[in-house]
């Protein structure tokens, strides 16, 4: 059973890997092609209202943990910003039906991340659309196997520190200049930035980066009843990991490594969101919260 509601064994909640799982996909992949397909909360998270009002901006939420993040927040009563890439479309399309399917705005705004301009144009649309922006979900990544530091290439180290770093310190940047006191910064991290896989140097690198920004930046914006705070998912199935995560044959014994012994599911990292971003969480800063399957971490 997968309802998150009900009570149950959390080792046989979700599916185990097997050899159906192995699928390479192009590009930044998309969650209609996967098999199986994860569960983002679509037929099952439950809104209580705790968000409602809120104008929200969601990097990668088109699929994985952002749509997850997404669907959560919309039917908690907030409306919002939706950043993909172009060709993610597919994918974003049914996040906004979801979205409008809660009674909330849904504002499609695609591009690339490692533009500044974009990013502070994501920021500028909830302004102009939405009346403006107390809560930033940075979820998106660029995640690529390899090998060996030497099959890493200066392209792609850039293109991996530009998503996961620059865009973050852009949109943070540009969003605190329009937060109330009150708003909330969210960022993504990864166990890769405690656990770092060989064949990930460059995305486990910016994942510490992002543990330490988080806590130094939410720091400096306290005093203005700004909290920022991180999530660090284990390996949860995404199309992150189809689109060069993770090598095809590692997927068909992917997440069976935690306590838990399955990945997780995106659905499973939604509640993380809510509670960071609501008001029940108003003396957390500075955290990084944990959702990996039970693999220990500083």
């Amino acid at each position: 059973m997968t309802d998150q509601y009900t009570f149950q064994d959390p080792t046989s909640q979700y599916p185990k890997p097997d050899d159906s799982w192995k699928q390479e996909q192009p590009g930044a992949g998309l969650e209609q092609r996967m098999h199986p397909t994860p569960d983002a909360g679509e037929s099952t998270y439950r809104g209580t209202g705790r968000l409602t009002g809120r104008k929200a901006v969601v990097t990668g939420a088109d699929s994985g943990i952002g749509r997850a993040a997404v669907i959560a927040f919309a039917r908690e009563g907030a409306d919002v910003v939706l950043s993909y890439l172009p060709e993610e479309e597919d994918d974003a399309r049914e996040v906004v039906k979801l979205v409008e399917a809660a009674g909330r705005t849904a504002i499609a705004c695609p591009g690339d991340l490692k533009d500044e301009a974009y990013c502070q144009k994501l920021v500028q649309t909830a302004v102009d659309e939405l009346g403006g922006i107390d809560l930033l979900a940075n979820v998106a990544g660029k995640q690529q196997n390899q090998e060996s530091i030497l099959d890493i290439t200066t392209e792609q180290f850039d293109e991996t520190f530009r998503t996961n770093i620059y865009a973050m310190f852009w949109l943070c940047k540009a969003a605190v200049q329009h937060m109330p006191p009150g708003g909330t910064i969210i960022n993504t991290t990864s166990i890769q930035a405690y656990e770092p896989s060989p064949i990930l140097v460059d995305y486990a690198s910016t994942k510490a980066a992002i543990n330490a920004f988080t806590k130094g930046l939410a720091g400096q914006l306290a005093e203005k009843g700004i909290r920022v705070n991180a999530i660090a998912p284990g390996p949860i199935w995404t199309p992150l990991q189809q689109a060069g995560g993770q090598p095809e044959e590692a997927l068909s014994s992917f997440g069976t490594q935690t306590p838990i012994g399955r990945p997780g599911q995106p659905a499973e990292l939604a509640p993380a969101y809510v509670f960071l971003a609501s008001a029940e969480s108003s003396y957390v800063s500075g955290e990084t919260l944990n959702v990996n399957g039970g693999m220990p971490t500083p």
